[in-house]
């Protein structure tokens, strides 16, 4: 049997900050080339379609997936593009009424039976590694999909599940904590199944293929932005330091032109010898890539910063969302003030490239709240990137629940998850807040933040020269409406006692 994969294009929906999407976040489908080995070594083919890096639109997705002739065709998305996954699966639906289509992923996983619109025919919930060879066994034979834990299916028009299905289990969590490790039984990606030529990234080292890399899923804390109880992300497992190098190891063999790999740990440092170890691996290996990551402020010193730094890591971001106190306390993050400048001096000292994450828009949000964080991050020179994201409460998270109650001064203005987009847009108001605010804030940001010369190189080695250029664009149109503004006081100014 033939499972074809598709993955939609996604990045038209930003408009201009689609350049920046494009560029920096076409990335390899992961998830999709881990479900194809999955499917491969269940002893059936798989085959996947990435309509962003291909450019493929909706319609010609739809084409491209069914000149595969597939048996069985599969989506995984999330939320604000779930209608783009839609879009697809109607298109392959008007193309061929009778392909069975099945979709999975964070939306569904949150939304459930709500999520299994009339162009999906299954839908699997919670993590599909253990459930989609499952489902391939029964789909191929009797059809007694109730035997099948972590789906959902229609018989006789209504939508049946058998619940969620996740790989962590607590007794996994023990395993993991005894030395061993679960995740290693799963195939390694199969990344032969994409046109790896088509990922680049810009590093601070140049612009080079890269992949994406798993070394551990998971995040023990539950900040209000995040879907921690919906999708069980506080469960944390490791893959082994051994079975990661064999991952690298094949990437390196199979892809030779990849050069950087972007490791998709939600904190890379959580178990510090851990990623100590699997540095000790590629250096015994000779497996020269670079790498880049994210963390805890609190969880680097100058000691492992330097060990990774040696290994190839060149660019690590913290999730900073904002210096208010008070704020702070509210979304539960819980990592002390202090830690962040520390942090980024550390980085800086070993030449790794410091990025720090803000969110504009949580509960508690103010205009003076607002221009402290971007007064403080602007100053930092140790600060060489950050990404400034509007707040979304996205379904199965906390502050979605605080903004459909309309607490802590949170209105929600939209329902439609098209609309929950980070960049440009914005579907709340906070206290005296409107969206627009929040809009204008983050383009007001990113300039104060980017006008700073020191910033310049590396947004030109992350952007490019057009993203560079366009960054430039966007200081000097506020630095022009500021002198504007300012120049239509000065009369009052010279002349206080003519009015």
């Amino acid at each position: 049997m033939r499972v074809t994969f598709g993955y939609a294009q996604w990045t038209g929906e930003y408009g201009l900050f689609g350049h920046f999407a494009k560029r920096n976040s076409t990335w390899p489908p992961l998830n999709l080339a881990l479900l194809g080995a999955v499917v491969e070594a269940a002893g059936h083919e798989a085959v996947i379609i990435d309509g962003e890096a291909e450019g493929l639109p909706a319609k010609k997705l739809a084409e491209r997936i069914l000149q595969t002739n597939p048996d069985l065709v599969g989506f995984s998305a999330y939320s604000p593009f779930f209608h783009l996954t839609c879009d697809a699966a109607a298109e392959v639906k008007k193309l061929n009424p009778d392909i069975p289509i099945m979709v999975g992923g964070p939306h569904i996983t949150i939304m459930k039976e709500k999520a299994l619109l009339p162009q999906f025919d299954y839908g699997f919930m919670g993590e599909a590694e253990d459930s989609l060879p499952e489902f391939l066994d029964v789909f191929t034979g009797s059809r007694d999909f109730g035997k099948v834990k972590g789906i959902l299916f229609r018989k006789a028009g209504e939508i049946f599940s058998t619940g969620e299905r996740w790989v962590m289990t607590e007794a996994m969590r023990k395993s993991d904590m005894a030395g061993e490790h679960p995740l290693d039984r799963f195939p390694l990606p199969a990344r032969n199944l994409l046109n790896m030529t088509k990922y680049k990234l810009g590093t601070p080292v140049g612009r080079h293929n890269f992949t994406s890399l798993q070394t551990a899923r998971g995040c023990p804390w539950t900040c209000i932005f995040c879907a921690s109880d919906a999708l069980k992300t506080t469960r944390y497992s490791m893959k082994s330091p051994k079975r990661v190098v064999e991952e690298m190891k094949d990437v390196a063999e199979r892809f030779p032109y990849i050069k950087h790999i972007y490791i998709v740990d939600d904190v890379l440092t959580f178990w510090p010898e851990h990623i100590v170890e699997i540095c000790d691996r590629m250096d015994a290996e000779g497996l020269k890539f670079t790498f880049e990551s994210s963390t805890r402020a609190n969880l680097v010193n100058d000691k492992l910063i330097e060990r990774l730094a040696r290994s190839g890591l060149i660019r690590l971001s913290f999730g900073l969302e904002t210096i208010d106190p008070v704020m702070r306390v509210t979304m539960q993050k819980k990592v002390p003030m202090e830690a962040y400048p520390e942090a980024n001096r550390i980085c800086s000292r070993h030449g790794v490239e410091a990025m720090n994450s803000l969110m504009i828009g949580l509960p508690g949000e103010t205009k003076e709240t607002i221009q402290h964080t971007l007064e403080w991050v602007a100053s930092q020179r140790d600060i060489k990137q950050a990404n400034l994201a509007i707040a979304i409460p996205y379904p199965g998270t906390e502050f979605h629940e605080m903004a459909v109650g309309g607490e802590h001064g949170v209105e929600l203005l939209s329902e439609d998850f098209s609309d929950y987009l980070r960049y440009g847009n914005a579907v709340t108001n906070v206290g005296d807040l409107t969206a627009q605010d929040l809009i204008d804030k983050q383009n007001e940001g990113f300039v104060m933040i980017y006008s700073k010369p020191w910033r310049w190189l590396p947004v030109w080695h992350k952007h490019g020269t057009l993203g560079f250029l366009l960054q430039m664009y966007r200081v000097l149109k506020l630095w022009k409406k500021r002198f504007l503004r300012w120049s239509s006081f000065q009369p009052l100014m010279r002349h206080p006692k003519e009015t």
